[in-house]
């Protein structure tokens, strides 16, 4: 299947069918609110702390979200493959309206940290299960205009996000982040449970790869706590760091044995055979690292640099967004037109280049206009990747292992930002910490440079007018190299474009046949 259709030939466009429309409605709220979920928080977690204490912890509220999305991700997309996926969507959708409700009434910050931790599998749940059962419903040549819909959702709910955790806790309290998942969740349940087929299972006998579960789940967690502590709670060369990395990386030496004797394994090694699937779990790990260095910290630079308050600097990172849902939205049809998917990751990673190239050169004075333009660049880029990833992962597929390679593109991105950003503000901290010890800096702003992960602006307007200006030339220098470095992954991400392979995009569904073996052989390589 090394072929690619013609170019002067447009994929006929196969008629909407109005019960697949209703599913894919059901499953883009549910999309909508898991999305939300990981962003919402941050700007309430002021007054979260002002209400159930737990500062020490406050941190946790985030990472537990994000730690059991991570631990869940493959469980789930193994799982995917064995089970019906509407019961399994059914379970996921449930966990995640139980876990919003206990956050909601949550008493403690231990409590809250729980419950995020039970709505992170829910999450992950309905992240994974709904691009399986999409997999499932609609064909990869008609797919692409569906991903551009799903990537406009993930844009909304990222800019969003923080606009509502803001004006929720500042109005109606920050307990409401949390309910308002809940007839959103609701309409989701109803829509599945009414419009979507059971489905046949894989006519395998269930058998579960215990072993991998405890040794990847072990190996994810020690990561990404690695990431989220490391270079702030504790030095990267101090002994818990070490220990840790070393144990890390003996759980994924010993998992991937455990794979290659399983007859059942939870990550099929196979999968990376396949020079598609292969390449697209690596580009989406770059894209992960790069995304998720943009979005922290531009709004950090924002907000110290520009004055701006969370809320502004929330909204003038909406460009970036607004781009990349409009041009996800474009490219998807565009895929469904022409049959054809590789132009589009090579041209999105070329322009992500160029944005994050632009944003590297920002300073204290750098113009408004000049910050939109990389934004926006940075927007396209990744709308026109983004979508392009999870179709030409599933077409790729065999369809024994739809599940489990929508598993594994999500959770290749969401490490890419884990780890991404651990890298990033390790770079950050070490330049700025650098930079302000040279010995050309006063002592109480050398002090201020070496917290600053808690600067803030008040801290800022505290210092005089030449000693804020010097910090402020500091921070830019740091971002300067933090850019630098999201800019490598992004070279990185360019190469791997080129490498992608088009295949012709299916224009027949595996819903209906997971267990039939002349189904899986279409897709193998």
């Amino acid at each position: 299947m090394s072929g690619s259709p013609s170019s002067t030939e447009s994929v006929p466009r196969e008629p909407l069918d109005r019960s697949v429309l209703a599913v894919f409605s059901g499953l883009m709220l549910a999309m909508l609110a898991a999305a939300l979920d990981q962003t919402v928080v941050a700007t309430a977690l002021p007054s979260i702390v002002g209400d159930v204490g737990g500062l020490t912890q406050l941190s946790w509220v985030v990472n537990a979200f994000v730690l059991a999305i991570c631990v869940s991700t493959p469980i789930i997309g193994k799982l995917a493959d064995i089970f019906p996926r509407k019961t399994l969507m059914q379970i996921a959708l449930l966990t995640f309206l139980v876990g919003s409700v206990l956050c909601g009434l949550a008493q403690s910050m231990p409590q809250l940290i729980a419950c995020r931790a039970l709505q992170g599998v829910g999450a992950a749940g309905i992240m994974v299960l709904s691009q399986a059962i999409i997999g499932d419903l609609i064909s990869p040549a008609e797919r692409g205009r569906y991903q551009g819909f799903m990537q406009a959702a993930f844009a909304l709910a990222t800019v969003s996000g923080p606009l509502i955790g803001g004006l929720a806790a500042s109005t109606v309290g920050w307990r409401w982040i949390f309910y308002l998942n809940l007839p959103v969740i609701a309409a989701a349940m109803i829509v599945i449970a009414i419009r979507l087929d059971r489905g046949e299972s894989s006519g395998r006998s269930p058998v579960i790869d215990w072993w991998g579960i405890v040794l990847l789940s072990g190996a994810v967690s020690l990561l990404v706590l690695i990431a989220g502590w490391g270079g702030t709670t504790y030095r990267w060369t101090s002994a818990p760091i070490v220990v840790m990395s070393l144990a890390a990386a003996v759980l994924l030496v010993v998992f991937v044995q455990v794979q290659r004797k399983t007859a059942e394994p939870l990550m099929p090694l196979r999968l990376f055979a396949n020079p598609v699937i292969r390449v697209v779990a690596l580009l989406v790990f770059t894209q992960g690292f790069v995304t998720l260095g943009i979005s922290t910290f531009m709004p950090l630079y924002l907000q110290l640099v520009h004055g701006a308050s969370p809320v502004a600097a929330g909204l003038r990172m909406a460009p970036m967004m607004f781009v990349m849902a409009v041009t996800a939205f474009v490219c998807g049809r565009a895929i469904t037109k022409l049959g054809r998917y590789r132009v589009f990751p090579i041209a999105g990673t070329l322009t992500l280049l160029v944005g994050v190239l632009l944003l590297a050169q920002l300073g204290i004075s750098t113009p408004a206009w000049f910050q939109l333009l990389g934004l926006a660049l940075c927007g396209a880029g990744l709308g026109m990747t983004s979508p392009v990833m999870m179709l030409a992962a599933q077409n790729a597929a065999e369809s024994r292992d739809l599940g489990v390679t929508t598993s594994t593109t999500t959770f290749s991105r969401t490490m890419g930002g884990s780890l991404g950003l651990a890298v990033l503000g390790t770079v950050f901290a070490t330049s700025l910490v650098g930079s302000t010890s040279s010995g050309t800096v006063s002592g109480s702003l050398r002090d201020v440079g070496h917290h600053s992960t808690t600067i803030n602006r008040a801290e800022l307007d505290a210092l005089s007018e030449p000693a804020r200006t010097e910090l402020l030339t500091h921070f830019a220098q740091a971002l300067h190299a933090v850019l630098l470095t999201a800019l490598g992954a992004a070279v990185i991400g360019c190469a791997l474009a080129f490498l992608l392979q088009e295949r012709p995009l299916r224009r027949t569904t595996r819903g209906k046949s997971r267990s039939d073996p002349d189904t899986a052989e279409e897709a193998r390589p």
